[in-house]
């Protein structure tokens, strides 16, 4: 595999690089940045593409053992050079470009023989680390994939992928408008459920074992109304402290878990 000592800051690569991780998502940017060894090691699994990995000279080591293929460019950066382009306060040694994974509709619906479908329908989600841990937790309770709706942060801002631990490189995961979102579920025969604090039915006591989609709004208002009224019921997680209302990554988990536990019951029965 090529490598080569890079020195300056005018260097393309280290461009895109800073690129990346300043306009995440953004459809003029296609490659995405990850920094550290273990999201690169992730990547490499999930058999991501990986452009360009970047190393901090003295560093070398941290790629030994890594799969890297043999058509990646690495490039050798002086430390400080290394620190300036990324964005992390405690820069890491290691940062790679990257080809998202490219998803369709297909991949985020189960059609496989009596699969049911879990997804989570983030609308207008802002916090990137709350966006990272549901990817995470989606994955891990057998969530079939993610719809991002418009006003909802990037999945790649490098909070997010972070948070993900991973995840991000293997969960069908779409950025998709409003009605494409709601028109497609229907065509699905996915039931929709909206998030709410009050004037809804308690996790426990809704099926989430069929095909179901969760809406999770904004940390601070919810739900939109008007995405709301598109659901066919609405859900909450009764909390019997004195507490409102509880953070977004933590609600959408807990209603991921009730589902997975739904799911798993059912297939005992």
């Amino acid at each position: 595999m090529p490598v080569r000592i890079v020195q300056s800051k005018q260097n393309s690569r280290l461009k895109d690089l800073r690129r990346a991780l300043a306009q995440p998502g953004r459809a003029s940017q296609p490659l995405a940045a990850i920094e550290g060894p273990n999201l690169l090691a992730e990547a490499l699994r999930a058999g991501l593409h990986l452009p360009c990995v970047f190393v901090a000279l003295g560093s070398e080591s941290l790629l030994d053992g890594l799969s890297l293929p043999a058509n990646a460019e690495i490039l050798l950066v002086p430390r400080e050079l290394l620190d300036s382009a990324l964005s992390t306060e405690t820069p890491q040694p290691v940062a790679a470009l990257v080809e998202p994974p490219q998803w369709s509709w297909p991949d985020i619906l189960a059609n496989r023989a009596n699969a049911k479908s879990l997804i989570v329908v983030l609308a207008g989600l802002q916090d990137p680390g709350n966006l990272g841990t549901i990817v995470r937790s989606a994955e891990a309770f057998g969530a079939t994939g993610l719809l991002c709706l418009p006003g909802t942060v990037s999945a790649w801002n490098p909070k997010s992928v972070r948070a993900s631990a991973g995840s991000l490189f293997r969960l069908p995961l779409l950025t998709v408008t409003t009605e494409d979102c709601f028109t497609r579920l229907r065509q699905s025969g996915v039931k929709i459920w909206t998030t709410a604090v009050s004037g809804a039915e308690p996790a426990n006591r809704i099926d989430l074992a069929s095909s179901v989609a969760l809406m999770i709004g904004n940390e601070g208002n919810g739900v939109p109304a008007e995405l709301a009224a598109q659901a066919n019921g609405a859900v909450t997680i009764p909390c019997p402290g004195p507490v409102e209302s509880l953070n977004a990554a933590i609600a959408t988990s807990i209603l991921l878990y009730e589902a997975s536990s739904q799911r798993a019951g059912a297939l005992h029965e």
